[in-house]
């Protein structure tokens, strides 16, 4: 006979089922800490950016049910599942399916998708505005070489043989991108991982 509270035979197999396809790396549980919404959607965007730039593929996403949150609304669940949203439009993720009550699965987007969506946009999405040209004089060289890289190889991919011409331009519009893409996350180790897996896809 199963004790009142005792968790049921099946979520014991389900969790052993989730730690052996997404393990640590690539599960996200927001339900242990018992966060704030705010909170809780502000640790699922940074996680969520890194995992793109790791190229992790279907990530777990753990908000639990609501069931302790007043009228056992989930509002964790909502907020992410916003944030989800917003990550979807902005090339972060490539969608999400509810994998659980209280989970949900998400699929990471390549990174070439950030760089992409201003062009597949057409106009209808958001507008990258262009940046003042002294904004890359304070990117330190290694970055300024990795984001050169990156503009001449986008140039190329568009058939754009004399690259150097237009390469500072491209150089701008694709850290207006980054910076972007970052989120309230910005750093300059974070934005060469982001650069180095553009470059990779």
């Amino acid at each position: 006979m199963k004790h009142k509270g005792a968790p049921s035979p099946h979520l014991g197999v389900q969790r052993a089922l989730d730690e052996a396809k997404f393990g640590p790396e690539r599960t996200l549980n927001l339900r242990e800490s018992r966060p704030t919404v705010d909170a809780a959607v502000t640790r699922a965007e940074k996680w969520l950016r890194q995992r793109q730039v790791d190229r992790a593929g279907e990530v777990l996403i753990i908000t639990g049910r609501g069931k302790g949150s007043e009228g056992g609304v989930p509002l964790i669940r909502q907020g992410v599942i916003r944030l989800l949203h917003q990550l979807r439009r902005q090339g972060v993720t490539a969608g999400f399916r509810e994998h659980t009550s209280g989970s949900l699965v998400v699929e990471m987007a390549p990174v070439r998708t950030l760089f992409e969506s201003p062009r597949r946009s057409g106009g209808r999405g958001p507008v990258t505005r262009p940046m003042e040209p002294g904004l890359l004089n304070g990117l330190d060289l290694e970055t300024e070489t990795l984001l050169r890289q990156l503009a001449q190889q986008s140039l190329e991919d568009l058939g754009v043989h004399d690259t150097e011409a237009f390469v500072r331009d491209e150089m701008l519009r694709q850290f207006s991108i980054i910076r972007r893409s970052m989120g309230r996350v910005a750093d300059a180790e974070r934005m060469r991982d982001l650069i180095r897996s553009a470059l990779r896809d």
